[in-house]
């Protein structure tokens, strides 16, 4: 833990923890609801996004192969939420396989670009996550934060 014992404010005012819970939230939301839209195609046709040759590989048709994906990416959010250091990470490696998927399908290069934005966010995320809730967790940033405004 960051925070003083003494203060059970400073560690909501501390920019770290702040920055790991901004990422945590939004990389728990967002795949989460991605997901549910895998099933409703509310936001867009998904199977748009889907690569003719991940699509001939999975079982079924595109729409199926999308509810699956669906699935995998609910269970990625909840994974962060629970266990951040080991959620980014699958959130990161999925982001990978999408990039991979959207470099080879004519058309989205700007989104595997943005895609790629988010592979690095969820890489700060399992770091910041190792730093609140890893061995020694937030002991260096107190002592550095000390030293610094002393």
């Amino acid at each position: 833990m960051s925070a003083s014992i003494s203060d059970p404010n400073s560690r909501i005012k501390d920019p770290v923890y702040q920055a790991f819970m901004l990422l945590r939230t939004v990389f728990t939301v967002a795949p989460i609801l991605f997901g549910l839209d895998k099933f409703t195609n509310v936001m867009v046709d998904w199977t748009a996004y889907l690569a003719p040759w991940i699509d001939g590989i999975v079982p079924g048709d595109a729409a199926t192969a999308m509810r699956l994906v669906g699935v995998i990416e609910i269970a990625a959010g909840i994974l962060v939420a629970v266990a951040p250091r080991i959620g980014a990470y699958v959130v990161a490696l999925w982001l990978a396989g999408i990039i991979v998927n959207l470099l080879t399908l004519s058309g989205f290069y700007d989104v595997a670009l943005r895609d790629f934005g988010l592979l690095v966010g969820a890489l700060a995320l399992s770091r910041l996550a190792q730093a609140e809730h890893g061995p020694g967790a937030g002991r260096s940033r107190v002592t550095a934060s000390r030293s610094t405004h002393s």
